[in-house]
């Protein structure tokens, strides 16, 4: 059975005081330059114990991390004591903290593809690690580093470790860099939202890992994620971190249950929260895709090349005038491609998609669809003030913006002034009202959503849900929602479709399915994703079901 399935995986929660501290963080304070970033953080964590150090982005959860690694940027002053086996971190060099990183402490971040080094085969990564701290053979070093890849899920005869990064899916990365951190059995596993960017049943699959090897080798984790999830059926004991302080600190059950910080039971709160949809009937079809084909070369072995690889297969859809649509997947399922198809972005082999009887891609269907993507940073030209980048859009138009802007930005909860600012200026959050405003400033007929709060704190990504929902239902927008995120897409949906190898396998009323899904590749997903324990009190208590992360 799997450990997320346990109500206390891998055995009883073990309060710090129950055992020695492997680590102590005694009175840790933290200013950079003349910033401060950590407040008088005390916690312990004991051998063989997992403890989840949770808060919003800013609070000072990676920066604790980087302070037990001796990982700290220039101008940092730390004050306090961080103890590993007794011994003070703080007063260590550099050169001996950088022996203990990888021998004493291992560390798993949450982009694999940072820690790895593209050039080199993923077995030659793990044996150097084992040679920098140990004096042995290159072929000792690489058998090894052969047990502990297949240590951590990736079957020789299947992944070899003469495969490079760019060969591996994302989970599966993940995996090399569990394997690079866990290679010399350190005594502590230091894991910084280890699987946030990944989809449901690899991060099932990579936290049921983590954990096993917690328990079998009795090292401490300290589990650093804003999934409140992920900590309810991994984590022995939580720490709740704002602002650079623990505000709230106990074993995981009793601190869920009890909230007794006001900072918890908003956190708590805004990841169990569901918008409010207004029911309405769909109107007629608006976005029609009918047996679409999407194909791509085969891998080229020699001379010879393989078949083609059809991400998208046959693909049959349906969004109505109106009508909230969510597409969930795995990671590689043709979301994503599907996706792209849709926007005109990408030929198709095979099919066709219309919008509003006219082929996508059409000038006269770009202005009837506009897209929200994950990154909104990432769409925007830094250069350029807020409200030229929400008017880009008028290029379809020819209308001019001047009021359009100001009665955009304020639809998102925006300022006026905020368009004479540059992107930079603003938070993760801001930007996707941003996005939104820039989307929905030509009153479009669909919108796409791609992965538009996967990137966002709890609550500032429950706010956003709230804001797609009331503009949604203001302006009868249709809107197709595509997620590996299963809560968000039962709170922000009408109707599902689930993706699996370029197949729509089901689809449905989205209360229908999740309720009582049919087909076993759904079944799938819905167990896989972590659920929140009932949150009586208040606050919602639909429990029990995938919640937004």
């Amino acid at each position: 059975m799997s450990s997320s399935g346990l109500k206390y995986p891998g055995g009883e929660p073990q309060a710090g005081g129950q055992r020695p501290p492997l680590l102590a963080l005694d009175h840790l304070s933290l200013r950079i330059h003349d910033t401060p970033i950590l407040h008088d953080v005390t916690l312990g964590l004991a051998a063989g114990e997992i403890l989840a150090l949770t808060g919003e982005s800013g609070s000072g959860k990676s920066m604790t991390a980087f302070a037990t690694m001796g990982l700290l940027p220039k101008g940092a002053r730390p004050q306090g004591r961080i103890a590993l086996h007794g011994t003070d971190l703080l007063s260590e060099t550099e050169a001996q903290m950088s022996a203990r990183r990888g021998r004493d402490i291992g560390m798993v971040f949450q982009e694999p593809m940072t820690a790895l080094n593209p050039f080199h085969r993923i077995g030659d990564q793990v044996a150097e690690t084992i040679r920098i701290h140990q004096k042995t053979s290159r072929g000792e070093a690489n058998r090894q580093a052969a047990e502990t890849l297949a240590r951590t899920g990736l079957d020789p005869a299947k992944i070899p470790p003469s495969r490079y990064p760019h060969e591996l899916s994302g989970g599966q990365r993940q995996r090399v860099v569990i394997a690079m951190a866990i290679a010399l059995k350190p005594k502590l596993l230091i894991a910084d939202e280890p699987t946030t960017a990944l989809d449901v049943t690899t991060q099932a699959q990579i936290l049921d890992l983590l954990h096993g090897l917690v328990r079998s080798d009795g090292m401490a984790m300290l589990l650093i994620t804003h999934d409140l999830a992920v900590v309810a059926q991994h984590a022995d004991r939580i720490a709740v971190m704002k602002t650079g302080r623990i505000v709230e600190t106990g074993p995981t059950a009793q601190v869920l249950a009890e909230r007794k910080h006001p900072y918890t039971r908003a956190l708590l709160e805004a990841s169990a929260h569901q918008p409010h949809l207004t029911p309405k009937a769909p109107g007629a079809p608006l976005l029609v895709a009918k047996d679409v084909v999407r194909s791509y070369p085969g891998r080229r072995a020699g001379l010879k090349r393989g078949a083609p690889a059809r991400a998208v297969d046959g693909v049959s859809l349906t969004v109505a005038s109106g009508e909230r649509v969510g597409l969930v997947g795995e990671s590689g399922c043709g979301k994503s491609t599907l996706t792209r198809a849709i926007l005109g972005l990408e030929p198709v082999q095979g099919g066709s998609i219309t919008l509003g009887g006219q082929p996508v891609g059409s000038k006269g269907t770009r202005r009837q669809m506009q897209a929200v993507f994950q990154d909104p940073y990432g769409s925007f030209n830094p250069r350029h003030r807020v409200g030229k980048l929400v008017s880009e859009p008028f290029h379809l138009t020819g209308v001019a913006p001047e009021t359009a802007i100001a009665e955009a930005l304020a639809e998102v909860g925006l300022a006026p002034e905020d368009a004479q600012r540059h992107i930079h200026a603003f938070s993760g959050g801001q930007r996707q009202r941003i996005a939104i405003a820039r989307a929905l400033i030509i009153r479009p007929e669909l919108v796409i959503f791609d992965e538009a709060v996967s990137a966002l704190d709890v609550r500032v990504r429950a706010r956003i849900l709230d804001l797609i929902a009331e503009l949604t239902n203001r302006h009868g927008l249709a809107s197709l929602f595509i997620s590996h995120d299963l809560g968000v897409v039962r709170g922000i949906t009408d109707r599902v479709m689930v993706m699996r190898a370029g197949k729509i396998v089901e689809q449905g009323p989205t209360a229908s399915v999740f309720d009582n899904p049919q087909h076993w590749y759904t079944k799938l997903l819905l167990d896989a994703a972590p659920k929140l324990p009932p949150l009586s009190g208040g606050g919602d208590t639909d429990a029990g079901w995938p919640h937004a992360r």
